[in-house]
């Protein structure tokens, strides 16, 4: 068969209302999926990324930058609540490829998804180490700097040149450190809770989400009464003579930096599989999650650069060090160690949850191996692909540099999104006659937006990111035509 033979609807149909030992739980309503895209997306970006938009690029205009994201994330929302409302099935982008690509380019996206789901745990995971770390020192507990950071630092040529601290070449240089043990603990907690079950790890996210908000909203009601209309004016600072400071081209490339904190809300497409009712449900998680997390990124910003000067932003933690400037009670200031640590964690979750959904739609496909898809007796839960999942984003999160692990999520996403506009347009035209509880408005009109808004988004990423891209790439397409090819169920008439 060809290499792009697609997978018919009514097979995808099927397969998701199949029971038996290979069949995953239906136990997720609208409101399990709204908190499990809000905890995807509410994380280190809220508390760490929007000031360091706002003191380098955007200034006070930081929530411009957070709604021209939110749009073209609204594109592939609406593109993926249908793709996920038509083809109710595990794997996010993968299966929708699959249904109007066909396989190779399914295997591309699902290869291309480890980039997002993986190396994105393994990214958060390092940065919830450090939030951990912070709040251990408010209550006088020191971990061994051995233990908390990575055994190697990736360094630029400008560092280099700058003499920056253990930069000596381009490349990975020796920190000393041995292994970032926290940051490991934190992916093997996650992991196990999601090998429990998919009930479980959807209360305790919910948990999460319902406190790590309700911190937010906190931080915002205390920040009210300290706002200056000074810190907002001129609301859009001139330009400094350099492409994307300040100016309207400061507000386009801060898009593409806090485009990260995003990221996430497209998993809850990977968990149609163990939806109670998808076909009316992940619509409802997908664009819920999204406008929730929009409106809370674009009134914290707002907040944020009300409280302080714009330019005094560029630190590890904006959030906190606001609430010392105004002198914020002590422990509102812990709140906000807490909702970060909290907000990250279920981040790690369900990025975890994601990959290992995916890997177990490719190996019912026969395009992984058996093990992918092996669900266990009790739990009903993709347990061995979460468990090696667990371990590969492990080893990443305690031995890879944040640097290195952060240019690997961003491309991998916005290339999903591309496909899945794509997939909306093309399964449009072929079967218009496909029963779609939710329908995308203005097509092609939306996904031609999205593809256009998500293209543009990756051209402002630096060349060494495509490279990896490229290489990444060429690895999964190996692996394709060494096994995937051969054993696949659909090449072979299964």
């Amino acid at each position: 068969m060809p290499l792009f033979a697609t997978k018919p609807i009514a097979t995808l149909r099927a397969e998701a209302e199949a029971t038996g030992e290979h069949a995953l739980v239906r136990a997720l309503g609208p409101l399990n999926l709204v908190t499990l895209g809000i905890g995807a997306v509410i994380g280190a970006g809220i508390f760490v990324i929007t000031g360091q938009v706002a003191a380098l690029y955007a200034g006070p205009a930081v929530p411009l930058s957070m709604i021209l994201v939110g749009v073209a994330c609204a594109f592939a929302g609406l593109c993926y609540a249908e793709m996920a409302s038509a083809v109710p099935v595990a794997g996010s982008a993968y299966t929708y490829a699959y249904a109007t690509m066909g396989e190779f380019a399914a295997w591309i996206i699902g290869w291309d998804l480890v980039l997002e789901y993986a190396a994105g745990a393994a990214t958060v995971g390092v940065g919830w180490s450090g939030h951990f770390v912070s709040l251990l020192g408010l209550f006088g507990v020191q971990i061994p700097a051995s233990l908390t950071a990575p055994p190697t630092q990736l360094c630029t040529a400008a560092q280099v040149a700058a003499h920056a601290a253990g930069c000596s070449h381009v490349g990975l240089n020796p920190t000393g450190a041995i292994v970032n043990l926290p940051a490991v603990l934190i992916v093997a907690v996650m992991s196990a809770v999601l090998v429990i079950g998919i009930r479980e790890s959807a209360r305790v996210n919910s948990v999460i989400v319902i406190l790590k908000v309700a911190i937010v909203l906190l931080v915002v009601l205390v920040s009210l009464s300290h706002l200056s209309r000074a810190n907002w004016t001129p609301f859009i600072p001139p330009n400094t003579g350099e492409w994307g400071t300040y100016g309207w081209s400061g507000v386009l490339r801060g898009a593409g930096l806090v485009f990260f904190a995003y990221i996430g809300f497209d998993t809850v497409s990977t968990a149609a599989q163990e939806s109670k009712n998808p076909q009316r449900d992940m619509p409802i998680g997908i664009l819920g999650s999204l406008a929730v997390c929009t409106l809370l990124y674009v009134v914290v910003s707002a907040v944020l650069v009300g409280m302080v000067p714009y330019s005094e932003l560029n630190i590890p933690a904006p959030m906190a060090y606001a609430m010392e400037r105004i002198g914020a009670p002590w422990w509102i200031r812990v709140s906000i160690d807490v909702g970060a640590v909290l907000g990250i964690g279920s981040v790690i979750l369900v990025m975890l949850l994601g990959q290992s959904r995916v890997f177990y739609s490719m190996s019912r496909d026969g395009l992984l191996g058996r093990w992918a898809g092996q669900v266990h007796p009790r739990f009903r839960t993709p347990y061995l692909s979460t468990i090696y999942t667990g371990i590969a984003v492990c080893f990443a999160t305690g031995l890879l540099p944040l640097q290195l692990l952060g240019t690997w999520v961003n491309i991998g996403t916005l290339l999903a999104f591309v496909l899945v506009c794509a997939g909306v347009w093309i399964l449009r035209s072929r079967r218009p006659d496909l029963h779609r509880p939710f329908r995308t408005p203005w097509v092609p009109a939306v996904p031609i937006l999205g593809i256009v808004c998500c293209v543009g988004l990756m051209l402002t990423l630096p060349v060494d990111t495509w490279i990896r891209l490229g290489v990444w790439l060429m690895i999964g397409l190996a692996i394709y035509f060494a096994y995937g090819r051969k054993h696949s169920l659909l090449q072979r008439g299964v």
